[in-house]
């Protein structure tokens, strides 16, 4: 495993804490995957990836199985501890290498410039610190390195931006992991000096009621080419 240099801080083993949700979590996130069309939009969000990729916020790896086999390694950074065991679980069927890493997204475990992508799904919604989080990938991938996302945030009319507001002040982050519904993940990035690609609005789930969670962006971003 690709570890910090000497004198950097230590990132505690087991960064978050939420047994309740990981177990509700690990249930209902497989049966997401083909109820809600989640497995598709991993394909598409993973489609093409090579390289040393570090995925930020593994869960229970459901990304796994979708690597492309021109990915050389993953690592997967994952601070939950139930969530990681069944990541690494996950990681000895996955067909390409992956090393299933207990860290948090603001402090990661990992050497500066050693990655060529990085991965976030449905994760930015839970982190603690958006913009330190975003400054270490940035500073973990390679100049030219790429970022894949697949999150979900702000959208809808008035009243659903209201009601995400309010959710985000009051229960939805106590009984959701520490989610919150109304972060806006693109202007994030663009705001950690990521250079943005192509994205489109996707929604989960892509017919029927529309949820505080239901929308969705995917796409891709670089950070930029010349040394910083």
């Amino acid at each position: 495993m690709p570890l910090r240099s000497a004198g950097t801080a230590r990132v505690p083993r087991d960064a978050v804490h939420h047994p309740l949700f990981a177990r509700c979590y690990a249930r209902l996130s497989v049966n997401a995957e083909t109820k809600l069309g989640i497995g598709g939009l991993r394909e598409r969000l993973l489609a093409g990836l090579s390289g040393r990729v570090i995925e930020i916020g593994a869960g229970n790896g459901l990304n796994f199985a979708h690597y492309p086999g021109t990915v050389s390694e993953v690592v997967a950074i994952e601070p939950e501890r139930l969530l990681r065991q069944l990541a690494v679980e996950a990681a000895l069927r996955s067909e390409v290498p992956v090393d299933v890493v207990p860290g948090a997204a603001e402090a990661l475990p990992v050497k500066s410039e050693a990655f060529d992508a990085a991965v976030v799904s449905l994760v930015l919604c839970s982190v603690r610190d958006v913009p330190r989080a975003l400054a270490e990938i940035r500073r973990v991938l390679r100049p030219g390195g790429v970022v894949r996302f697949l999150e979900h945030g702000r959208g809808g009319g008035r009243v659903m931006t209201f009601g995400q507001r309010a959710l985000d002040r009051t229960v939805w982050p106590l009984v959701s992991g520490g989610c919150h519904t109304a972060r806006e993940p693109v202007a994030a990035l663009r705001g950690a000096g990521f250079q943005l690609g192509p994205y489109r609005q996707v929604m989960i789930p892509a017919e029927g009621v529309r949820l505080p969670t239901s929308y969705c962006v995917l796409g891709t971003a670089w950070r930029p080419p010349a040394a910083d």
